[in-house]
């Protein structure tokens, strides 16, 4: 991937990524500082950890513009706050944005360090849902990632399209929309239709 374009997609998905965390906070009513940092944490946390496993230089470490797009981020939900805070569909959209730009991210960073495709999948998945994890976290609610919901569940069919086209020898931003695509159409389905994994019981349910 040319890194310019890489690097454009990563601060969309960072946008995308800190205005959902942010948006979390202000409806916990965090105050203007606790809202940056689980902004933040939810917009660098999946790369931060991809990039550690992966053994190259954490991305947000070697540029200011992702420290800087976040207090952007901040400023637009205090703008438009009581419209983000009131819409639940405001969430999902900018969570499922994020979520589908940082699995494609992740993806191609792993091949690009020639990982294997079933290690770039992961990987995307992690860089994807992980930051969520943490502001979930942060902000005192069950993870999404392990909810029933249609969640890291759509970063692994993103990730699987994004083989097919690859092993077809599609072209690679082919790749890229194929596999972003799937996560944010299937998150939406997921959402509309109510789709969700079968929980595990206890036997005494």
């Amino acid at each position: 991937m040319d890194s310019t374009f890489s690097f454009i997609i990563e601060v969309i998905g960072t946008i995308a990524f800190a205005i959902s965390g942010i948006r979390m906070a202000a409806a916990k009513r965090f105050d203007w500082f606790g809202a940056y940092v689980v902004g933040l944490v939810t917009a660098i946390g999946g790369g931060t950890l991809r990039d550690v496993l992966l053994d190259a230089p954490v991305f947000w470490m070697q540029t200011w513009w992702y420290l800087a797009v976040t207090g952007f981020s901040l400023i637009f939900v205090l703008i438009f706050r009581k419209s983000l805070v009131k819409h639940l569909r405001a969430l999902l959209l900018f969570d499922t944005v994020g979520l589908a730009l940082f699995v494609v991210i992740g993806i191609q960073k792993s091949l690009a360090f020639n990982y294997p495709i079933w290690v770039a999948i992961a990987m995307g998945m992690i860089t994807g849902a992980f930051g969520g994890v943490v502001r979930d976290i942060l902000i005192n609610e069950e993870p999404r990632f392990f909810r029933k919901e249609i969640y890291a569940t759509a970063c692994l069919a993103g990730g699987f399209v994004y083989w097919i086209t690859w092993r077809c020898g599609g072209a690679e931003i082919f790749q890229q929309i194929a596999c972003a695509a799937t996560v944010i159409v299937l998150r939406f389905l997921a959402v509309r239709y109510s789709w969700h994994l079968p929980t595990l019981k206890h036997d005494n349910d």
